[in-house]
């Protein structure tokens, strides 16, 4: 059975931002988890690539918009990869056998407040954005800022922003504070590209019980992720911790709201015989033992398609 894949969350572009001699095509370096050969063949339907710049070069425009332009010349450039903007994307996707490909901006530092840089990019095709990484900036704290501060007001204004100009709002490595305020600020459902049920994995980057019945009940969607620290409180991780997760979010009325976020090339461990699109295939194996068909096509792909089709502007 063909089970397509939806992955809402890859650091491969920080990768080649810090190294001009790996390509996204016809890897032979072995340093980059995602490739273009694994993406086709892990049957994958759409992969979110995030914009993360490292914090020896935050601060600026100029690493984003260099991202961009790997993203447009490495990987946009393979045959089989289609920019996603909207839901008529997507379709095409589907109906021509392309990969989509989603940009989305993890922390929004090198913006220093300026909105007009938040349109330019949305034009260059950026359709997500999380707000902060682990840190404070301009916006809002993140999740490992000791003093757990909320949205700040030019923070308040980007949500409005992104509501007005369709850039989705991920949650994944924002205050708890910041999520609150998020939420009543937002008339628009908020997702988590990659974070667990912090009630299994006590890590302050999963989403408390509340959080994630927020998340569900404003129709939104959260993305298991495959970081071992974030699975469990133990050195290693298997693929049943990933399922531990899927089960306790889909017994909170999450089974519908339910998608993968791996953090591949944004880790340095594995969970076992999961450590690279390619082998995914694992934990489709696992899930249909557990789940029907249908159920674990939600998980893989059709959940998350379901919400960006809602989101995404219609053309």
């Amino acid at each position: 059975m063909v089970l397509k894949v939806v992955d809402f969350h890859c650091d491969v572009l920080m990768k080649l931002l810090l190294d001009d001699r790996l390509h996204f095509k016809n890897d032979v370096t072995g340093a980059l988890d995602v490739t273009y050969e694994r993406l086709q063949d892990a049957d994958t339907l759409l992969q979110t690539f995030a914009i993360y710049i490292p914090s020896k070069l935050n601060g600026s425009m100029t690493p984003i918009l260099d991202s961009i332009d790997l993203f447009y010349e490495k990987v946009l450039t393979c045959p089989a990869m289609h920019l996603v903007r909207t839901s008529g994307d997507l379709d095409y996707c589907i109906q021509n056998g392309k990969i989509g490909a989603l940009l989305s901006l993890e922390g929004l530092d090198g913006l220093q407040g300026n909105l007009a840089m938040l349109r330019n990019l949305y034009q260059l095709g950026v359709r997500a954005a999380g707000i902060t990484w682990n840190y404070a900036n301009w916006a809002a704290d993140g999740v490992m800022e000791p003093r757990g501060g909320g949205l700040t007001a030019k923070g308040k204004e980007l949500i409005k922003e992104c509501n007005k100009l369709g850039i989705m709002l991920d949650m994944s490595h924002l205050s708890e504070r910041g999520f609150w305020d998020s939420v009543a600020l937002s008339d628009k459902p908020v997702f988590a590209s990659h974070s667990n049920a912090k009630s299994i994995c006590d890590h302050p980057r999963n989403l408390t019980d509340l959080q994630i019945k927020t998340i569900i009940e404003g129709k939104g969607i959260v993305g298991i992720t495959y970081v071992p620290m974030f699975l469990n409180s133990q050195s290693a991780a298997t693929i049943d911790d990933i399922i531990r997760h899927i089960d306790y979010i889909g017994s909170l009325g999450g089974e519908k709201h339910i998608m993968l976020g791996s953090d591949f090339d944004g880790i340095d461990t594995y969970v076992e015989r999961l450590a690279h699109p390619g082998q995914v295939i694992a934990l489709k194996d696992a899930l249909l033992k557990r789940y029907s068909t249908t159920q674990t096509e939600g998980f893989f792909s059709q959940n998350a398609m379901r919400f960006l089709c809602e989101q995404l502007p219609v053309s």
